[in-house]
């Protein structure tokens, strides 16, 4: 009798935390609701996000990004007025940088290849990821920055391996961690997101934080204004 309470008040126990459990296919039909449904976010045909990426004091740049179905992207940085340009085109990747000496359109490195197409990507990842070839793991549950977040690893199609930190509560992204090749370096990056924002019925963050894992400095790109279908020549990306 004494073993049967003792058994019965386990279960018991852990009801609430059973209850609470979420698989990945809830947490992931969760977050995109959060985001304004995957339907939403699939009838997008271009996006134009505009800000300022500041790097320190009196370092200060005005960056745009735009996004055109299908998998193009082309993102540009001014800086002292001097712009820089980065863009591909669903196939090719290119790019010119005055700041450096480069003034004539140069071939993407591999490692910049890869990146772009992964931006290029207007919905995200988890949007139909499965139809994507695209991977997803529940690592778990944890803490980041003070709140419960499950993380959630992606493998892209393309080799890339991201890690999602998902707020248990708003289900929105809170942080990803990648690694990239950044000139010939190995960097563990982390991408802090907040400040989310509506445009159109779909949610944006505002305040983008890049870290290098292992190095104090810091990039923050403050988002300023978000442009869902707005008309984009495809002549911008060749």
């Amino acid at each position: 009798m004494r073993r049967t309470c003792r058994i019965a008040i386990v279960v018991t126990g852990l009801l609430p935390a059973l209850a609470g459990a979420q698989t990945l296919d809830e947490i992931v039909a969760r977050h995109l609701a959060a985001r304004g449904g995957a339907e939403h976010w699939q009838a997008v045909r271009s996006l134009r996000m505009t800000g300022r990426a500041v790097a320190g004091p009196a370092r200060e740049a005005l960056v745009s990004r735009e996004i055109l179905r299908p998998g193009r992207v082309r993102t540009e940085f001014t800086y002292q007025g001097v712009t820089d340009v980065y863009a591909y085109d669903g196939e090719r990747g290119w790019y010119v940088s005055p700041s450096t000496g480069m003034f004539e359109a140069q071939p993407m490195a591999p490692e910049n290849l890869r990146l772009a197409a992964d931006q290029a990507d207007i919905e995200g990842p988890l949007v139909g990821w499965r139809s994507k070839g695209h991977r997803v793991d529940l690592v778990g549950k944890e803490t980041a920055g003070g709140r419960e977040a499950y993380r959630l690893r992606t493998t892209l199609a393309g080799g890339t391996v991201r890690d999602d930190l998902i707020d248990a509560q708003s289900f929105l992204i809170i942080r990803t961690d990648t690694t990239r090749r950044v000139r010939g370096q190995t960097l563990r990056l982390e991408t802090t997101f907040g400040d989310y924002k509506e445009s159109s019925g779909l949610w944006f963050p505002h305040s983008i934080v890049i870290t290098a894992r292992g190095r104090p400095q810091a990039l923050r790109i403050i988002v300023d204004t978000v442009e869902v279908n707005p008309p984009i020549d495809e002549k911008r990306f060749r």
